[in-house]
């Protein structure tokens, strides 16, 4: 058990589980996008650490770039996502995969993808190490999943409490 400001975190998944979704998962893609070089789009801050781990498992060439986007307070989300800090590449008849910490409502994907509709990629998919399946409100297609996850709030391998936990190598669960 760990505390992070006022509340109780009960370990939840190992770091070695981690790493065995985060490798599943850039085999998967480079498997898909065969040989094209792709454009990974980390979303920050909560993607830092997953990001680094793909970009490192992933097989083949690639470029990695990062997008900064804000929706949550504390534990939950505010319904609202801004854009803190923006795309520095050029993604014009490129492949994107944008390599997301975790999805819950949708909200942040929902804003990703008008964001990418003026852009003029070639296609652009959608992974996430952590998935919310009773969360999730949108109808846009989460092309890769590294896992489903109950709707419980987490921090831990990149995911925060008000900024804390981030540097956890492992993810904890809230305890309730």
């Amino acid at each position: 058990m760990i505390q992070l400001h006022d509340k109780k975190f009960k370990p939840f998944i190992s770091a070695e589980t981690l790493d065995q979704a985060v490798e599943k998962m850039a085999n998967e893609i480079a498997k898909d996008l065969g040989g094209e070089i792709p454009v990974f789009v980390a979303i920050l801050n909560g993607s830092f650490m997953f990001a680094a781990d793909f970009v490192k498992k992933y097989p083949t060439n690639c470029e990695i770039t990062f997008l900064k986007l804000a929706s949550y307070e504390g534990t939950g989300s505010t319904g609202k996502v801004k854009q803190l800090v923006g795309l520095s590449t050029a993604l014009k008849g490129r492949s994107v995969v944008v390599l997301e910490d975790i999805v819950d409502t949708g909200n942040t994907i929902e804003e990703l993808q008008k964001l990418f509709e003026n852009e003029g990629v070639k296609e652009l998919k959608i992974a996430t190490l952590f998935f919310k399946p009773e969360a999730y409100k949108k109808e846009i297609k989460i092309d890769y999943i590294g896992m489903e996850i109950p709707n419980k709030f987490i921090v831990g391998y990149g995911l925060d409490y008000d900024e804390l936990g981030r540097n956890l190598p492992e993810v904890y669960q809230l305890h309730e």
